[in-house]
């Protein structure tokens, strides 16, 4: 494995550097539940579950977990002051009437459109779209966070999906171990690579061809 790829936790550290106070935001499985780790304690962000929960806290400790408080990775949350329950068509309406600032999902391919595929890979017989289809719509923003190689190497920011479509020209921003690219009318933009990476390289582990950001830098973490 190349050591410099960025860690899970490096990745979620840096899309917590775009959120900002006043945001609510829907976190996905994987890397996205990670995120409320590294926003700032006195940041407010009101936290979204599609369960039914707004104003999820952290993570519980032991002896605090509540088996029907969870988020989407099925981890046993906290619930901050103020935080509320609702049923769950009430929680896919907030999403729906784009009352979500910025939902953060996990990604199997996006394409140079800002098309996702996250639910099932190629030829799976198995598989469920869940509420990803409504989240990734109805967000005011979509990020998405991944790795920028499959295990096999193969590309995930390809020109065209082949994976079954979660939804389409939705993702807004694309955080990976390798870049943060932009999704923008004129294509795939980079503006930010991991340390120790060429554009070069970050190019090659991309299928369609990359713009490079007039003001590219390295990624902090």
């Amino acid at each position: 494995m190349d050591n410099r790829l960025l860690t899970r936790e490096q990745v979620a550290k840096r899309i917590a550097q775009d959120l900002v106070d006043g945001d609510v935001v829907n976190l996905g499985i994987g890397i996205p539940v990670l995120v409320s780790n590294y926003v700032a304690p006195n940041a407010e962000i009101v936290y979204h579950s599609e369960q039914g929960v707004l104003g999820m806290g952290a993570i519980a400790k032991p002896g605090e977990e509540d088996p029907d408080l969870v988020n989407a990775s099925k981890l046993p949350v906290t619930l901050v002051p103020g935080g509320s329950f609702s049923h769950h068509a009430d929680s896919f309406a907030m999403t729906r009437g784009k009352h979500i600032d910025v939902a953060i999902l996990g990604g199997m391919q996006v394409s140079e459109n800002g098309d996702l595929a996250n639910w099932k890979v190629r030829g799976a017989k198995l598989g469920s779209i869940g509420g990803a289809m409504d989240i990734a719509i109805g967000a005011k923003k979509l990020f998405i966070a991944m790795t920028h190689l499959s295990k096999n190497g193969e590309y995930k920011i390809v020109k065209e999906l082949d994976y079954p479509v979660t939804a389409l020209k939705c993702v807004d921003r694309v955080f990976t171990d390798m870049a943060v690219i932009d999704v923008t009318s004129d294509g795939l933009v980079l503006q930010e690579i991991a340390p120790g990476f060429t554009v070069e390289e970050v190019q090659q582990a991309t299928e369609p061809t990359l713009i490079i950001s007039k003001n590219l830098k390295e990624i902090v973490s």
